[in-house]
């Protein structure tokens, strides 16, 4: 959670194949591109193609059916969810292809909006798809676990409101307006993401205190508070930092974006993954898509109640895994060994690991791709939630990297959940993108010696790159870089709120943790638009050291960086290393620095 502030004044096995990754060995995280989707298949689709069962929580729209029938169920799944943030409900709302006139889906808790055509054009809600904060009177910072993908939008009024905070994405969206990104001019927001989306019209920052937009397409952007970044976006304001702060980096050097359930022209349900593209920049359906579909046919569909025993049979005997929306208790790690394989979930469909297990596991093998799943931590500790790759992995999947999106961690909240580190990657070349790995602040189970986690993320891989990395309130440093060639785009962190003293949290001879460190070996690194936070409400004279710790090497650089003492409870003393003047209840409560070294 991020409190209110005051802003500155300013696969494998049978698929239709519709291309192949060609390698560019230049350089160990760049990968090449795929080939434009292939027709259709003619022949019509059977009746377990069209009509895959899903589960209750599924529900999937057709523009034939009367829009005041789809109005009420949406309406009714959000009366549920709205104010339901630990709640045990999930729900997947799909719309086949077509318009949808005068629809208005107001996107609550573990809700997840999606179409169902190959390109988001294919669905054209004419109304809104939206979030907002009525239910903390205009306050969006404990906005999370929601999303829309891959549909259009033409909004009632002319604008459509984002009002979120972390693990609440915008994917493969197209907006035919404005966006505003907060509650408005009494709401707050902090901290969003958004990617391969077109805007027509402005995206209104307000009150969001942070933002990643990535391999994007807008008409324009409107406002700053600390630390707004754009990554391959067309449309993006110019390199300015700080007031207005605005990081802007040319592409992203790697990128595949999320895979997505749609229905081919046969009315087959297939999931479709995107090609992987190096120096990526702009929208990736513009042209028409590129990549591969996988018939739903090659998937084990999970639904809840089902076992990790049988998930793990699944994966064993080559399938794919769709998880539907639901909470999964699961006994054993869910094991993904095969290189390609597609770990897909719908709803914010959730993990809940017993006994102090591993949640889920990656081989060192490439082109994993994991997405649209909240691990939620056990009341034993595990001491690794998601591990990428065995210790000692070593392979080079530079053409063909793993791939965690939209994967979210919660220690605490829902119970006294505990775990030594959410998130250990240890494979080459594995692309995060929009990981939120979170000890709670608020909810149950909550407090010092409850939920205890040591560590968010860390990266033992070389070549691996971070898109969107929010990781907070853990208790010791919370992320520790041990890889070479890193770079990390984007960094949103929140120090623990919890420290009963001074004592209580050092690392050793240092006053406090540093929330991003880079370990003393590495000789390259590199990262942009990072912010670290603290408010330390047991006690406000603790101090921390420095937000960021890096070695004194020529390859280490730091980009856009930004400390801030939220009412000023506490002290920062510097941002990385020496360097940076400190916050704390004597001063503004924000430092800026634009470069390190």
């Amino acid at each position: 959670m991020n409190p209110p502030a005051t802003p500155p004044t300013h696969g494998f096995s049978r698929r239709a194949a519709l291309g192949g990754i060609a390698a560019l060995a230049a350089a160990p995280v760049l990968a090449g591109n795929a080939a434009a989707a292939a027709p259709r298949t003619a022949r019509p689709a059977t009746a377990a193609e069209a009509n895959p069962d899903l589960g209750p929580n599924v529900l999937i729209f057709d523009p034939s059916m009367a829009i005041g029938d789809i109005q009420a169920k949406v309406s009714s799944v959000f009366g549920t969810q709205e104010s339901n943030q630990f709640g045990t409900e999930r729900f997947a709302l799909l719309f086949k292809p077509g318009t949808y006139q005068g629809l208005d889906i107001n996107v609550g808790f573990y809700t997840h909006v999606a179409g169902l055509g190959l390109s988001p054009d294919d669905v054209d809600i004419h109304g809104l798809v939206h979030v907002e904060a009525d239910w903390m009177q205009g306050n969006a910072t404990q906005n999370f676990w929601r999303s829309a993908e891959n549909l259009s939008v033409t909004p009632s009024g002319g604008s459509n409101r984002w009002a979120v905070s972390q693990a609440a994405p915008l994917r493969r969206v197209h907006i035919r307006g404005e966006v505003p990104l907060w509650n408005g001019y009494d709401g707050w927001a902090s901290g969003g993401f958004m990617a391969d989306c077109k805007v027509d019209g402005r995206v209104v920052s307000g009150s969001q205190q942070q933002w990643l937009t990535r391999n994007s397409e807008l008409g324009e952007w409107a406002g700053s508070v600390w630390n707004m970044v754009f990554v391959g976006v067309d449309g993006a304001p110019a390199q300015h930092f700080p007031d207005p702060s605005y990081t802007v980096v040319d592409n992203a050097p790697a990128m595949r974006e999320k895979p997505f359930l749609h229905i081919d022209g046969s009315g087959a349900y297939q999931v479709f993954v995107p090609a992987l593209r190096s120096a990526a920049r702009g929208i990736t359906w513009g042209g028409g898509a590129k990549g591969e579909s996988i018939p739903l046919s090659e998937f084990h569909i999970a639904r809840e109640g089902d076992s990790a025993a049988s998930i793990n049979s699944a994966l064993a005997s080559g399938k794919h895994l769709l998880v539907t929306p639901g909470v999964y208790t699961i006994d054993d790690t869910i094991r993904v060994t095969r290189p390609g394989t597609v770990v897909l979930g719908l709803g914010i469909a959730t993990l809940v690991p017993e006994g102090g297990v591993t949640a889920i596991s990656v081989a060192d093998v490439d082109g994993v791709k994991i997405s649209g799943l909240l691990v939620d931590a056990g009341t034993t500790n595990s001491a690794v939630l998601v591990e990428v790759g065995p210790q000692g992995s070593s392979a080079d999947h530079s053409s063909d990297p793993t791939v965690l999106q939209d994967v979210f961690v919660r220690i605490g909240g829902v119970v006294a959940g505990k775990a030594t580190t959410s998130v250990v990657v240890n494979s080459n070349n594995v692309i995060g993108d929009n990981l939120w790995l979170w000890r709670a602040d608020h909810g149950a189970g909550v407090g010092w010696e409850a939920n205890t986690s040591d560590t968010g993320l860390i990266v033992n891989g070389a070549g691996v790159l971070m898109y969107g990395l929010f990781v907070e309130h853990h208790q010791k440093t919370e992320v520790v870089w041990n890889g070479n060639g890193g770079r990390t785009y984007f960094f949103q962190n929140e120090m623990p709120y919890d420290p009963p003293g001074q004592a209580a949290w050092k690392d050793g001879g240092r006053n406090g943790y540093a929330a991003y460190r880079v370990a003393d070996a590495v000789t390259s690194h590199e990262a942009w638009g990072l912010g670290s936070y603290c408010l330390f409400l047991a006690d406000p004279s603790i101090v921390s050291d420095s937000a960021i710790v890096a070695p004194e090497a020529a390859g280490v650089k730091f980009h856009d960086m930004v400390t801030v003492s939220l009412g000023n409870d506490g002290t920062i003393s510097h941002v990385v290393n020496g360097t940076g003047d400190p916050v704390n209840n004597d001063n503004t409560g924000i430092s800026y620095l634009v470069s390190y070294p």
